[in-house]
């Protein structure tokens, strides 16, 4: 028989059903467990707690819903032989009140069926970005999610600061996978992808026993931003064994100048005389600025207009000419020939008729 054979699961093998038969003496003391659920939870799990306690009976198990308290307990009976019902009856409480519904929630009951509730409020500071990061593992109208339910074969449930899934142990382990990526930012398209050519890998029965990374695709990361380089840079000093020299005191500076030496009097005459030398430096400056109020600011030079060229000589006796037949003529009349034309014609009508 090839190893390959060994190390894999036959197709259709299931794990057979614990019965009565493999523990006939039960169980020796009785363990529960109890969780707290929200108060919008309550009247959902008051229409639901009926279901919940017939599909625990099955397995001898007791549940009891407390509102007061906003508690749900599952215990053990005498009767109850499988010791894992209860960790199963405690997980579907969990699931109850992280809004998961029950037509999912019983589903737990099954041998081949787990849950994980995924933590995800602390793995980011901000709220803004844990929001987007949430809404993300979404999708738009919850496409995301649905595609990471079809490949997973798991029920996934986002609630608050929390992600339930609920199915095969192996769908489990991508899920929890792809919402730890998300939540550091890494888009879940990355992983569905890499879901999808597994998906289709593992039909290959060849490609069982080989290596799949020459098939999954390998996603570069891109920084887009580029960092901004500060304006002032640091620049450490080279590292010297010695000390700084020490600062002068003020007697050291006293002492070098001749200061020291002089009396009270000479001091103080000093001091007004450097005092007076300031105010005086100080009002020429206030003068200067004064004065500039009254100094004209420089005019634009005129631009001088060339002189019209007289180089064309201007026909006078011409122009004189033209005057003259002008005062001759009438304006709007015709002139004096066409005038005596017009009076002949008309006389030599008149004696026609």
């Amino acid at each position: 028989v090839d190893e390959s054979e060994l190390l894999t699961v036959p197709d259709g093998w299931k794990e057979p059903a614990f019965t009565r038969e493999d523990n006939p003496k039960g169980l020796l003391e009785e363990s529960s467990f109890a969780t707290l659920f929200p108060k919008y939870r309550e009247a959902y799990l008051k229409e639901c707690w009926p279901l919940v306690q017939k599909a625990l009976s099955e397995h001898y198990v007791n549940a009891t819903l407390d509102l007061i308290e906003g508690s749900m307990t599952v215990t053990t009976t005498k009767k109850t032989f499988d010791p894992y019902a209860i960790i199963r009856a405690r997980d579907l409480i969990k699931l109850l009140a992280r809004s998961v519904p029950f037509e999912q929630v019983f589903r737990i009951l099954q041998d081949d069926v787990a849950c994980d509730i995924i933590k995800i409020g602390t793995l980011v500071r901000k709220r803004d970005t844990f929001i987007k990061r949430r809404g993300r593992l979404l999708g738009p109208k919850g496409s995301t999610l649905k595609a990471l339910e079809l490949l997973t074969n798991c029920y996934i449930m986002v609630q608050g600061n929390t992600v339930s899934a609920l199915g095969p142990f192996s769908g489990l382990k991508e899920v929890r996978k792809v919402v730890l990526d998300t939540m550091k930012n890494i888009h879940p398209i990355y992983n569905i992808k890499t879901l999808m050519i597994k998906r289709e890998l593992s039909k290959d029965p060849e490609l069982r026993s080989q290596s799949w990374e020459r098939f999954l695709p390998k996603f570069k990361r891109k920084n887009l931003k580029k960092r901004k380089e500060p304006k002032k840079k640091n620049t450490k000093k080279e590292y010297t064994p010695f000390p700084p020299p020490q600062p002068e005191s003020q007697i050291d500076k006293e002492l070098a100048s001749g200061e020291y030496f002089l009396k009270d009097r000479q001091k103080k005459r000093k001091r007004v005389e450097e005092i007076k030398a300031k105010q005086a430096d100080a009002i020429k400056k206030r003068q200067e600025e004064r004065n500039k109020a009254f100094i004209p600011p420089k005019e634009k030079a005129v631009v001088k207009t060339k002189k019209a060229s007289t180089e064309k000589k201007i026909d006078i006796e011409a122009i004189k000419e033209k005057v003259k037949n002008a005062k001759k003529k009438k304006l709007g009349a015709l002139p004096a020939e066409e005038v005596k034309l017009k009076m002949a014609a008309d006389e030599k009508k008149k004696k026609k008729k």
